[in-house]
């Protein structure tokens, strides 16, 4: 089963931005974004958002679309 709900490590990559830049643009502690990046927890949903405007992309391009269902 497809464990990676987020694309987050993907974009940031894409967008030329660091873990580092994020957790200062979010204030928040940097292995929480490390957990976000390697799938191991996921932001809730008013932090998706804020992280998808500062990378000035979509919701739906943060997120992986290819979430096996069981």
């Amino acid at each position: 089963m497809e464990t990676d709900i987020n694309r987050l490590k993907v974009v940031l990559a894409e967008k030329k931005r660091t873990n580092k830049w994020l957790c200062e643009q979010l204030g928040v502690n940097p292995s929480t974004v490390s957990k976000w990046c390697t799938n191991s927890s996921q932001p809730d949903l008013q932090t998706l958002v804020k992280i998808a405007r500062l990378l000035e992309v979509t919701v739906d391009e943060l997120l992986n679309n290819k979430i096996e269902l069981q």
